[in-house]
């Protein structure tokens, strides 16, 4: 697949690279807007390493952050002080980076199994809530992917199934909504590929 909407990322890429390495780039977007497939297509262009930020989904019961107003699911969904203490410090210092993924099988605890990334020129951090204000400091360049909320819904029922989506939008649209308008809002990225054009 090809994104030649994201050719002017690449070019902005490539001339922080000259400035330094490694630097980090957050692929921010709402769930199914197809951040992932950029991510590697980026990598891919670039000789990137792709850090896969569902890998620190904090868990926990659904009545739990069913309670939570949208606010405080947005800032605890993701385990950012490990996103940023075991993955983005390591790399950017030069070293591997090693850490335990969310055990999806299970929705509970870390997985058995440890994942490892090698340090890389640039390292691309894919993943709703990817470019919030804890990891702004290590961050030299923030994307938004944005895509038609029809189109979104479309391919995470394909993806997950009807039921899934269903209650995944009912617990976390509201988070999403704050997030992406308030807490960050498009005009904060530094990137916005809107991907309405050729979904």
């Amino acid at each position: 697949m090809e994104f030649p909407e994201a050719q002017y990322a690449i070019q902005r890429i490539l001339e922080l690279c000259r400035i330094k390495t490694p630097i980090v780039v957050a692929v921010d977007g709402r769930s199914g807007s197809g951040k992932s497939t950029l991510c590697r297509w980026i990598a891919g262009q670039v000789d990137g390493v792709v850090i896969d930020q569902d890998d620190f989904y904090a868990g926990g019961d659904i009545s739990a952050w069913q309670r939570l107003t949208p606010q405080e699911k947005a800032d605890r969904v993701i385990s950012w002080h490990r996103v940023r203490d075991e993955v983005l410090q390591s790399l950017l210092d030069g070293n591997q980076a090693t850490w335990r993924p969310f055990d999806w099988d299970s929705m509970d605890g870390l997985a058995p199994e440890s994942i490892t990334a090698s340090s890389a020129k640039i390292v691309i951090l894919d993943g709703a809530y990817s470019s919030r204000a804890e990891l702004c400091d290590l961050i030299d360049m923030s994307i938004l992917v944005v895509l038609p909320d029809a189109v979104r819904r479309e391919r995470l029922k394909q993806r997950e199934g009807e039921a899934f989506v269903s209650e995944w939008h009912a617990l976390w649209d509201e988070a999403e909504d704050y997030y992406f308008g308030q807490a960050r809002p498009p005009q904060a990225f530094d990137v916005v590929i809107d991907r309405s054009v050729d979904p």
